[in-house]
């Protein structure tokens, strides 16, 4: 007989209902829509290093990563001061700025990187 894991789902549930008064689907991404598989979708409200915490307390461990960009986990340190560091210059212009130069360079640097090697 398979076994269930039980959590708690009230908070995450009255979340859930409240953003679906507002969004379709409660979601901006049809990927968190749990409509077609059913249960309640935690509603997560922290992270570190591999794990997060949702609205309820539940402790989950982050196979996600979002996708990618958490290769180092959330709140990793480094990240952490680079972004404050970044941020305390202005967080938006609507203008060029040289770190845009900077972030062009590295990625055609990593392509250029691929091609030497055959990949």
């Amino acid at each position: 007989m398979p076994s269930t894991v039980s959590r708690k789902v009230e908070q995450s549930r009255r979340l859930q209902q409240r953003a679906e008064s507002m969004i379709p689907g409660g979601v901006n991404s049809p990927v968190r829509a749990f409509g077609s598989v059913g249960g309640d979708p935690p509603f997560i409200v922290r992270g570190k290093g591999s794990r997060m915490w949702d609205a309820d307390e539940n402790e989950f461990i982050d196979y996600v990563g979002s996708w990618g960009p958490l290769i180092l986990g959330h709140a990793a340190p480094d990240v952490l001061d680079a972004i404050v560091g970044a941020a305390c210059n202005g967080t938006s212009f609507g203008a060029s700025t040289p770190a845009e130069a900077d972030l062009a360079e590295l990625v055609i640097s990593a392509f250029r990187t691929c091609r030497k090697f055959g990949s």
